[in-house]
């Protein structure tokens, strides 16, 4: 039997500053203390839970709670485990050596069993100081599981001297007292420390208990087996991380163990325009200890508007546990998380394209940011990836250029896809379009101007314009064109007369041959500004035009029967003001005409009833 004497000692580190290191530098938040204080004990409880199985441990396990005890008198914060404990020598070795890892010890010794690593936290051997940075005292009781071992007390004042000696404890397992520095006194707060072990401990797989009440759940969704949980479950855990949120549309199960580790259940989310408060909604976890929910590194940019849950031991963490460091591993399960989305995905198109068509509207968003932004994402989505038209049926790429190759395919071989991001005000653009059997798509979300440059550089032969971006038979134009009933004299004259009209010196005024029924006046704006425009918005930059007014053309419909009335009339003031009635309108079906303008227009369109 080992036999505990009353001994002094100093530490043994290099240097004597260590603890203002541990304090200012090592760990950037003082919270973290509980949270590894509280992972070393769910460490223990885990050895012996792994000793017993292995039959190394023959006594009763019983039950293995980690207990955090908060005493305001005594301004002591305790963590209490029932777990492997620790002999004199022990201590000697893992606490007086200062970062040298108990848990990289015990995993190296079970290497060779099955699992061993399985739920073991520490690697740094550091954790334990982090109490330094609240505490200016710590006390550890505690008692080997090992047979005939004495129970054993520490105690240390943050220098470099401790005490070790025999103490009194009945049972295996440690108590790790901490006297909280005058500096710190906020922790000694039952909302504070319930706060601290419902962020970082809400899922750690021992139970932890705190004012007689357990605080985690051991269990949760990504520890189990996709094939024993039904819809319902998923469910509850999603409710469980966003209490206030919608039901999400669906999600994956992750669940691989090569060439990595990695678990987790990823969430899509109904997703709004406003696409950036939907980040920072995935956790990440390290064998069920929470580190963050900045997981900009190991989840692809796009991949970060889901919801949930990742959990592995392999993601790289500083010492600190409490960010990523580079390593080949976190590009690895970028590019293994990307393709389960995308194989997701493309499961649920093929089983199921109706109840697909369903909820892209809400993953639309989510899908074409991924198109955008990872080339082996757009290479998987261009087969599920869909697109709408006005009349709201849905076409894969591939489809819609099939669909439309034989009407809208202009003279020089090019597909032009055409597209309205406001359907109300584009209104008569579209009808423009539908008179010649021309297919009008929605891309109106913040996201599309992005998406069209994607698609205009992946597919070939297409360019997408918007319905209002020209004149219909300038959008797509045709071998055969259609004649004026103009002579050219009368082009000129009618060029004049509305150049009389423009105040912008931003306008272009032209005359051309469009169909009688189209309007008498089209205002349209060049595409490629109208696109740099739209996405210099969606970033939130300021116009790269300032606030110049955007060029825009103004087209007069030769053909139109009103144009030839303006023409023919006599009376130059009337001709004027017939002139300025057309151009009004093509304001207003642009939605350019408002205030004093709008009812001077209503005023004298009235008057001519």
């Amino acid at each position: 039997m080992e036999s505990v004497v009353q001994e002094k000692g100093t530490l043994s580190i290099h240097t004597e500053n260590i603890f203002p290191i541990i304090k200012k530098f090592l760990y950037s938040d003082h919270e973290i203390f509980l949270r590894e204080l509280v992972s070393n004990a769910v460490d223990a409880s885990q050895k012996i839970k792994q000793l017993s199985s292995y039959g190394e441990y023959n006594g009763e396990l019983g039950e293995l709670k980690v207990t955090v005890k908060l005493d305001k008198e005594a301004k002591t914060i305790t963590v209490s485990d029932r777990g492997i404990g620790m002999t004199a020598d022990e201590i000697k070795k893992y606490i007086n050596q200062i970062a040298f890892s108990g848990a990289a010890e015990f995993v190296e010794q079970y290497k060779d069993k099955a699992g061993s690593e399985k739920g073991i936290i520490g690697h740094f051997g550091l954790g334990f100081y982090s109490a330094y940075m609240v505490a200016e005292k710590v006390e550890i009781i505690t008692r080997s599981y090992k047979d005939d071992a004495e129970a054993v007390r520490w105690e240390c004042d943050g220098s470099t001297e401790f005490e070790l000696g025999p103490a009194e404890r009945s049972d295996r397992g440690s108590d790790v007292v901490l006297h909280i520095a005058p500096d710190s006194e906020e922790f000694l707060s039952e909302f504070r420390i319930r706060e601290i072990l419902e962020k970082y401990g809400k899922f750690l797989p021992i139970e932890i208990e705190f004012e007689d009440k357990v605080i985690n759940n051991p269990t949760p969704i990504w520890t189990k087996n996709p094939a024993d949980l039904q819809d319902e479950d998923y469910l509850a855990f999603y409710k469980e991380l966003h209490p206030y949120s919608e039901d999400p549309l669906f999600w994956i199960h992750l669940n691989v163990d090569y060439p990595f580790n990695l678990t987790g259940v990823l969430y899509f989310p109904k997703l709004k325009n406003d696409f950036q408060m939907q980040r920072e909604k995935i956790q990440l976890y390290s064998r069920q200890v929470f580190i963050t929910d900045e997981v900009k590194d190991i989840v692809p940019d796009f991949l970060q508007l889901l919801h949930g849950v990742i959990d592995s031991p392999d993601i790289p963490l500083n010492v600190s546990r409490s960010y990523l460091q580079a390593d080949g591993n976190v590009k690895k399960i970028n590019g293994y998380i990307t393709r389960k989305v995308a194989d997701k995905l493309a499961d649920i198109f093929k089983n199921d394209r109706e109840g697909f068509e369903k909820k892209f509207d809400d993953i639309g968003l989510f899908v074409k940011y991924g198109t955008i932004s990872d080339d082996k994402f757009y290479d998987k989505a261009k087969d599920f990836c869909l697109l709408k038209n006005t009349e709201g049926k849905y076409f894969t790429f591939a489809e819609y250029q099939e669909a439309i190759k034989e009407n809208q395919t202009d003279k020089n071989g090019t597909q032009i896809w055409l597209y309205t991001n406001d359907s109300k005000k584009q209104d008569s653009f579209i009808n423009s379009a539908r008179k010649r059997s021309y297919d009008v798509l929605y891309l109106d979300t913040v996201i599309d101007p992005h998406f069209i440059n994607t698609l205009e550089q992946k597919l070939e032969k297409v360019n997408i314009k918007r319905v209002d971006a020209d004149t219909v038979d300038k959008l797509i134009e045709k071998e055969f064109a259609l004649e004026s009933v103009l002579s050219t004299d009368q082009q000129e004259k009618a060029k004049g007369l509305f150049e009389g009209l423009m105040e912008s010196k931003s306008a272009t005024v032209q005359v051309e041959a469009m169909p009688a029924d189209e309007l008498p006046v089209v205002i349209t704006f060049p595409e490629f500004m109208r696109r740099m425009t739209d996405m210099q918005a969606t970033s939130g930059q300021r116009s790269m035009f300032g606030d110049m007014p955007m060029m825009y053309t103004v087209s007069v419909n030769a053909n139109h029967p009103l144009t030839a009335k303006i023409l023919e009339t006599a009376d130059e003031t009337q001709q004027k003001a017939l002139a300025k009635q057309a151009y009004d309108l093509a304001l207003l079906s642009q939605g350019m005409l408002s205030g004093q303008a709008l009812t001077t227009f209503i005023q004298r369109t009235v008057s001519t009833l």
